[in-house]
């Protein structure tokens, strides 16, 4: 039992915590403030730590892109509160070779009065597909109509529609003139169509698919077609039809331009890279003015802490509007000209560790109290001082 007594002995040497009676210490006034003082101070500051562990943060890291080949995914949301949908078309336009007008596979249109209330969503469509269904009710089952000097894309070679001629005519790199001299334009009421949709805005959205290689799509009036290896838009029927005879107030705002998959998902900083040009309002009482953006677009890959990787773009923009002066040979519209960046930023989300936040809790409480400690001494020790002052004074 000796041993064991002098053991415990010898293991209480160990003890860097000595105490100190009860008997010698004192309770003062001031060291009650700072004992408060701190304990707010650590609970604060813990708390903070908390929140810092349970936020998690992305972290970039550059690498070059080696995913040039693929195709590329666009998704689009545009208003145009004074231009009619039948007169927009997209086309798209790249440094591959690759040229499409009148691009409309998953681009929807949405017809709106001039206080922005739709009048009619239906899949993107030129203006006379609508005349399909006429054309069995006012055509004889064998009949074939003339295309007036062009070829038609169509098996049969026939232009039953007004759109069949349009079509024939831009295969021919020609301009399609005169709509009241072609019979089926008159048949299907061509003119007084443009006439009634005239006072009215559009609503063009949806997605395309491009090569990932610097080009352009843009929104533009009239029917696209190629002449002598340049892009000519037709705008001679269009400018019969409008209001005052020449205007095309292109005025528009983007509600959506994301280079990627349409994720809702995403953290709001990343967000605001992916979709720059959201909220972008261009307000003209300019006639023939050409809007372009220059954008700079970076692969970019989200990796989240749980769940699969997102693959998306970042881009940032620079942006020119140009009036067009009469006889200028320059085309009114909307352009957005990409360049694709050789390199990728790969975002990882990350959160701080347990250990760490265990470490941090633990540097504060120790930090706090030793702080606390020597101010409560430096304020004791100078209230003793002062308190010794006084009383020799007092003798």
């Amino acid at each position: 039992m000796a041993k064991d007594g002098s053991l415990f002995v010898r293991f209480r040497q160990f003890d860097a915590y000595a105490k100190t009676l009860d008997d010698f210490r004192v309770k003062t006034l001031t060291g009650a403030s700072v004992t408060v003082i701190s304990a707010i101070i650590i609970i604060f500051l813990v708390l903070s730590e908390l929140i810092a562990y349970r936020t998690p943060t992305w972290v970039p890291e550059l690498i070059v892109d080696k995913g040039r080949k693929e195709k590329m995914t666009i998704n689009f949301n545009i208003t145009f509160p004074k231009m009619p949908c039948h007169m927009l078309s997209l086309d798209i336009m790249d440094d591959s070779g690759e040229h499409i007008t009148g691009y409309s596979h998953d681009v929807y249109k949405v017809r709106l009065d001039l206080m922005g209330v739709q009048i009619k969503s239906e899949k993107e469509q030129k203006l006379g597909d609508n005349t399909k269904a006429a054309e069995k009710a006012l055509l004889a089952p064998d009949s074939c109509g003339s295309c007036y000097g062009a070829v038609s894309s169509r098996e049969d070679k026939c232009c039953n529609t007004c759109e069949d001629v349009r079509e024939a005519y831009v295969n021919m790199g020609w301009g399609l003139g005169d709509t009241d001299k072609i019979e089926q334009c008159l048949r299907e009421g061509w003119r007084e169509r443009i006439e009634t949709q005239s006072n009215e805005g559009c609503n063009v959205h949806g997605h395309l698919s491009v090569n990932k290689v610097r080009g352009n799509f843009h929104i533009a009036p009239g029917q696209a077609f190629q002449q002598s290896s340049m892009h000519v838009h037709d705008l001679n029927n269009f400018i019969a039809g409008a209001p005052d005879g020449h205007s095309f107030d292109l005025s528009h705002n983007i509600h959506r331009l994301k280079f990627g998959p349409d994720t809702n998902d995403e953290n709001e900083a990343i967000m605001a890279i992916t979709n720059s040009l959201a909220g972008t309002n261009k307000v003209t009482d300019k006639t023939r003015v050409v809007y372009q953006y220059f954008l700079k677009i970076v692969s970019t890959e989200l990796r989240p802490l749980s769940g699969n990787p997102i693959y998306t773009n970042q881009y940032a923009y620079t942006q020119n509007e140009r009036v067009l002066q009469e006889g200028n040979n320059g085309l009114p519209g909307v352009f957005f000209n990409m360049d694709i960046s050789p390199m990728m930023i790969i975002y990882r989300e990350t959160r701080p560790s347990f250990t760490s936040f265990i470490t941090g809790v633990f540097a504060i409480v120790g930090g706090i109290f030793t702080v606390a400690g020597l101010l409560d001494r430096v304020m004791y020790r100078a209230e003793r001082t002062i308190k010794k002052m006084d009383s020799g004074k007092g003798l």
